[in-house]
């Protein structure tokens, strides 16, 4: 069943997909105090980025000061009144707010300043759903939609008000009345059946990747995760490592789908390069949600190569925002390369040294170029060294079923037998040394 043709459509505003005519956007951002002014125009600076991944075009960046928020319409009625005279000065088909809104503030917000009203959480998952290509990130950007549709439905039934007018005495608006309100359970039901559905098709998809990883863990491959804030460059790193034909475009989220490819180092090891989905700063709770098995591709990567655009004076505070989502995926404390990328655009030395204390075994790269490269594949190779070591063990063969593991997970070097003992020399990753440690000679 498509859930979509069974679910109306807006009237009055339309929805973001919807728009007709002018796509002309005014960008809303707050802040409470002057010092995070420059921060909020930043922000309203990257929320235009968006809006030009989108196809919309921004009409003005407008940050409000404010001293504190409206539980009912987000701002004060002083300010919703004069972005309502902005948004016909500009001619602008949208309001976009840089914070997340509720479902209630929006449909407030939308009768006063009369034109459609959407946040970074809507724009956001409207950029995702024009770029998912695969079957996984599709699955992903609907169920992520369909949590962020759910608590809005009301609003798509509010035409609905004004035909219990038009009924003749109280028993037509009654029965107006109590269709839209079970069409709005109809709806709800829709929604939460589809929901359901989706996330156990997300749990198939899961299942076939933790296949993969598993397959990629018996080989042997050490694997690196490409990760790093959208638009940093991580598409165009993999293109140059590997001559990967990935989609690379100066546009925030070009990359929804992951990318794994096989490199080899200058040592002739063999290694795994994944890129993977950007981060950005206030992703919205769903979106990691949704993506997590997307994002579980840094989790279960053995190192990770940590790209920073620092031709940005944001790259600091992109940085922070890649450490937080690691965080959230439990990865922050895994091996990482930190990569300054672009250091050919970048025009403030000072921010190069000072990411260079921040974050150790730090490279200088620029991924279109080329150049760097030499030093990062020293760190590569350094890196997957550490992963192993060879041990020497004396085993019992009452105790074959470490052997068995050691068999599977690690590399044979050398296999005798001694009386009631197996000898061995065996290269291990580092996470086996706890269970070899009381057979070590």
């Amino acid at each position: 069943m498509d859930l979509k043709s069974n679910l109306p459509s807006s009237e009055g505003y339309g929805r973001l997909e919807d728009l007709k005519g002018s796509k002309r956007a005014l960008l809303i951002g707050t802040y409470q105090g002057g010092k995070e002014k420059p921060q909020a125009e930043e922000q309203l600076s990257e929320l235009a980025s968006l809006c030009e991944t989108y196809g919309l075009e921004t009409a003005l960046r407008l940050p409000c000061p404010i001293r504190e928020f409206d539980a009912g319409t987000f701002l004060g009625k002083g300010k919703i009144e004069e972005i309502r005279e902005l948004v016909l000065e500009h001619s602008a088909a949208l309001v976009i707010f840089d914070d997340e809104i509720t479902p209630q503030q929006q449909r407030n917000l939308e009768k006063m300043i009369e034109c459609l009203v959407i946040d970074r959480t809507e724009l956001i998952l409207g950029v995702f759903a024009q770029r998912a290509h695969t079957r996984e990130a599709k699955i992903q950007i609907e169920l992520a939609t369909c949590r962020y549709q759910l608590p809005r439905l009301k609003r798509l039934w509010t035409h609905l008000s004004r035909q219990r007018t038009g009924g003749s005495g109280k028993g037509g608006g009654g029965y107006l009345k109590g269709e839209g309100e079970r069409q709005i359970e109809i709806d709800r039901r829709l929604l939460r059946t589809r929901i359901d559905r989706l996330q156990a098709d997300l749990e198939e998809v899961k299942k076939n990747r933790e296949t993969q990883r598993r397959s990629r863990k018996r080989s042997g491959i050490p694997t690196f995760a490409i990760i790093g804030y959208t638009n940093a460059g991580k598409s165009t790193l993999l293109k140059a490592l590997t001559d990967a034909d990935v989609l690379v475009e100066d546009k925030l989220f070009a990359t929804l789908d992951t990318t794994t490819r096989k490199f080899s180092l200058p040592n002739r090891q063999e290694i795994l390069l994944t890129d993977t989905v950007g981060f950005i700063r206030k992703i919205p709770h769903l979106l990691v949600a949704a993506f997590k098995s997307t994002l579980e591709e840094a989790v279960q990567a053995d190192i990770l190569l940590h790209l920073i655009d620092v031709s940005d004076p944001a790259a600091p505070l992109h940085a922070e925002a890649t450490f937080e989502v690691l965080k959230e995926l439990g990865a922050s404390k895994h091996p990482m390369i930190t990569l300054l990328n672009k250091v050919d655009r970048c025009e403030e030395r000072l921010l190069i040294e000072q990411m260079r204390i921040l974050y150790p075994k730090t490279v200088e790269i620029s991924a279109l170029n080329r150049t760097g490269f030499e030093r990062l594949m020293e760190l590569m190779v350094l890196e997957v060294s550490l992963l192993r070591k060879v041990v020497h063990l004396k085993i019992p063969q009452s105790h074959y079923s470490v052997v068995s593991v050691l068999m599977r997970e690690g590399k044979v070097l050398s296999c005798e037998y001694e009386e009631n003992d197996i000898l061995l020399e065996v290269e291990i990753p580092r996470s086996l040394e706890h269970v070899v440690f009381p057979f070590q000679v």
